[in-house]
């Protein structure tokens, strides 16, 4: 496996030669040596880098989730930090008139609710209104690039968790996200994809001979980033989804789960692919911080038929027709929105939020996502760039 930032090293940082850089990156963006972008950029010759933008969860990749990070100066590179998730989620102009050309180098997730394709479209459509190049690293999608799931987002709900519409599971590399999203949406930005040498679609990151860095507090495993794309959801609930354990989005729950009657519930529900465990944790930090709560873990035993879309769905709906008296849907201010539910701007509309309350089957629910999904599927296959 040749990243997109290997194959710039190997080529002495050919296309970029004389330019002022800005770096959009943050420390888990590392080459296939573990050694981080930004010291790459930092210690070549050939081009200056005058500022690196950080994503959500900062340059550190440290922040928890929904914190703010604000502009500050490094103290041992002396060089610009400029936060993308600060008190706005886009560069300053005067700050974008210093460089030349924008580099992106972010690990994405595959997941249409991570946020940092959108900072990098962000930053894309800024460049775009003055006429300033794009080069993309590309990465792998850790999840494949094959398996393309859940509904499209429906452009009235948009969010910093979903600009543009893209089902959950895109299956694309950042690169090829962008270039979508570039052409569908008419931004024509100018952007170059640096592309990888040796990923093929149906691997996942088990199979890259890479390995696993965190690109933020809670994605701390692969086996993390598998369960995403469906646990992810608990997000827009009174469940906990794990934050402040040691195996956030695997373990789950609340106060009021009875664990033994969860598991034995979920398991008639025969979701494919997994199985569950009855425990009982203490969140540090997030929902219910030292409260005991019930709940469970979920275990992967075939990735082939596992997914995860319909167990973040199917766990909802379980949970919420045992404890109909307590569970309860999260209310707004979520990730910079102020009105909508923050469950239908993650799934992206709010006839599912609408269909899990009257206890509608999700794979009834499956079923009306499909024809956008297909849709979808056919424009995709305009901008793949890899086998």
């Amino acid at each position: 496996m040749e990243l997109g930032i290997d194959r710039l090293v190997r080529t002495h940082f050919k296309k970029l030669r004389g330019q002022r850089i800005g770096l959009l990156a943050n420390i888990a963006s590392c080459n296939r040596k573990l050694i981080p972008t930004i010291d790459i950029f930092l210690a070549q010759r050939y081009c200056k880098l005058n500022v690196i933008f950080a994503p959500e969860h900062g340059l550190f990749s440290a922040l928890q989730d929904q914190k703010r990070a604000y502009d500050f100066i490094h103290p041992r590179k002396k060089i610009l930090i400029s936060s993308l998730y600060g008190r706005t989620l886009a560069p300053k102009p005067e700050i974008l008139s210093n460089i030349d050309t924008v580099v992106i180098d972010l690990i994405d997730i595959g997941t249409r609710y991570y946020t940092f394709l959108w900072s990098a479209m962000i930053l894309i459509k800024e460049c775009a209104k003055i006429k300033k190049p794009v080069y993309i690293l590309d990465r792998p999608n850790p999840l494949n690039g094959t398996a393309v799931q859940g509904p499209v987002l429906d452009k009235r709900f948009s969010s910093f968790v979903g600009l543009y519409p893209l089902p959950v599971r895109h299956a694309m590399t950042i690169g090829e996200a962008c270039i979508l999203i570039n052409t569908e949406y008419k931004i024509d930005a100018d952007i170059r994809i640096i592309k990888l040498n040796g990923w093929k679609r149906k691997n996942d990151f088990s199979q890259s001979g890479l390995k696993w860095v965190p690109p933020s507090p809670n994605m701390p495993a692969f086996d993390t980033a598998l369960v995403y794309p469906g646990m992810c959801l608990l997000e827009g609930t009174n469940i906990s989804e794990g934050r402040g354990t040691t195996r956030p989005f695997e373990i789950f729950g609340a106060p009021y789960i009875d664990p033994a009657e969860l598991c034995k519930a979920l398991h008639k529900e025969n979701i494919k692919g997994v199985v569950f465990r009855p425990l009982c944790f203490i969140p540090t930090f997030n929902k219910y911080k030292g409260q005991l709560c019930g709940g469970a873990q979920v275990y992967i035993e075939n990735k082939k038929i596992f997914n995860p879309l319909l167990l973040g769905l199917e766990v909802i709906r379980t949970i919420k027709r045992l404890y109909p008296e307590t569970f309860q849907w999260r209310l707004p201010p979520y990730e910079f929105e102020k009105e909508k539910m923050p469950f239908d701007i993650l799934i992206g509309n709010d006839w599912i939020r609408n269909s899990l309350t009257k206890g509608e089957p999700v794979c009834r629910i499956k079923k009306r996502w499909l024809s956008g999904l297909n849709h979808f599927k056919k424009i995709r296959k305009r901008y793949l760039l890899y086998k």
